[in-house]
């Protein structure tokens, strides 16, 4: 997930402030006690997994394989590579130990390579947000999904040290996973068909301020699906939107592209993105959604967004709010090139234990 401005408070110096006990803290910065007053999940308060519980319904894995026509499949996890797209200071860095790592062994002379990776696994490149990525600062410190506060979730090692989210950790939603329904919102061609963008280009254009093009509202999002003659989101459904931008490093182009080329992705991602307003996914709240993804590495419209001085909303809108999961920098042109604006999605994360994302490579059924 990219953080727009406002949404990193002094990153590199801010100093925790110890408060009612040895690892309660209170964060410098803006806060946002109405975060206090939301419900429990509608899962119960015990419930660590959010709409991943979609998927334990047969009755919504039904929905979805009841999409598959054709009966063909795309992968549209991106590539994992040092030279791709990442938000910030995140790096994917990857090395071969020895050459070969071991062997030969036996008569047979088995040799082998393994690779050793250093990187935010949860979050980079094409990644799952877990219960544990997105919260909101409050006076009694971030909460979480389910009202948790990490001072409480976290899984401590020696000296006190977090190495793990507890029960906000990845693991619980890669327990169920997802089988859904696939809504493609092809908002390229939306705006085309408005007069808004011209026939030879690729992507919305990044948006600077509220009514931006580049900002797809509900009231899109409603003329997206009736454009596209396909029946209403609803519950359960996972809706992907194709912004274009991902096009710059598409899985059809990026094994061809030169480091230079590369660098030109890099750049234009670190610029902003367009994507949802926070009308459209307040919608999607409101219809149950199981899943958003999209071509961005936020999928939230920014800098310039549907209401100003808000980070990447929808994050906080959807994530820990709602229980409402995201996945980021899906290979969304290959659906578009594929005419397919619906489908069954199949992608549960690794269940890496205490992880706030996980890497995606989802599979979609059309």
């Amino acid at each position: 997930m990219k953080r727009s401005h406002g949404f990193i408070a002094a990153l590199g110096g801010v100093a925790l402030i110890a408060a009612s006990s040895a690892f309660a803290q209170v964060v410098p910065g803006p806060q946002d006690d109405s975060a206090l007053s939301w419900s429990y999940s509608k899962w119960g308060k015990d419930d660590m997994a959010g709409s991943a519980n979609y998927t334990k319904d047969p009755a919504q894995i039904k929905r979805a394989l009841s999409k598959v026509k054709q009966f063909k499949s795309i992968t549209i996890g991106k590539y994992y590579h040092k030279e791709a797209p990442a938000f910030g200071p995140r790096g994917w860095n990857m090395s071969i130990p020895g050459t070969p790592t071991g062997g030969p062994f036996g008569k047979n002379a088995l040799t082998y390579h393994d690779e050793l990776v250093t990187t935010e696994i949860g979050q980079i490149q094409t990644q799952f947000d877990g219960p544990g990525h997105i919260g909101v600062n409050t006076s009694k410190g971030p909460m979480f999904y389910n009202k948790r506060l990490s001072w409480d979730a976290y899984e401590r090692g020696q000296g006190g040290r977090v190495v793990g989210m507890g029960p906000l950790g990845v693991e619980h939603v890669g327990e169920f996973g997802f089988v859904c329904r696939l809504v493609v919102l092809d908002a390229v061609a939306y705006r085309k068909s408005q007069g808004k963008l011209s026939a030879s280009e690729e992507m919305l254009p990044i948006p600077k301020k509220p009514g931006d093009i580049g900002i797809v509202t509900a009231d899109d999002v409603k003329a997206i699906v009736k454009a596209q003659g396909l029946e209403e989101i609803g519950q359960g459904d996972c809706v992907a939107i194709h912004t274009g931008q991902g096009n710059t490093w598409s899985n059809d182009r990026f094994p061809k592209m030169t480091s230079e080329q590369r660098a030109a992705a890099r750049a234009k991602f670190a610029e902003g993105e367009p994507g949802y307003g926070i009308s459209a996914c307040k919608y999607f709240a409101q219809r149950n959604i199981a899943l958003t993804l999209g071509d961005t590495s936020a999928n939230d419209a920014q800098p310039g967004g549907e209401q100003e001085g808000y980070a990447v909303p929808c994050h906080t809108e959807l994530q820990p709010q709602h229980g409402i999961w995201n996945l980021e920098n899906v290979d969304t042109k290959s659906l578009i090139d594929a005419k397919v604006h619906e489908g069954a999605l199949i992608f549960a994360p690794l269940k890496i234990v205490g992880a706030t994302g996980s890497p995606a490579n989802p599979i979609v059924l059309y």
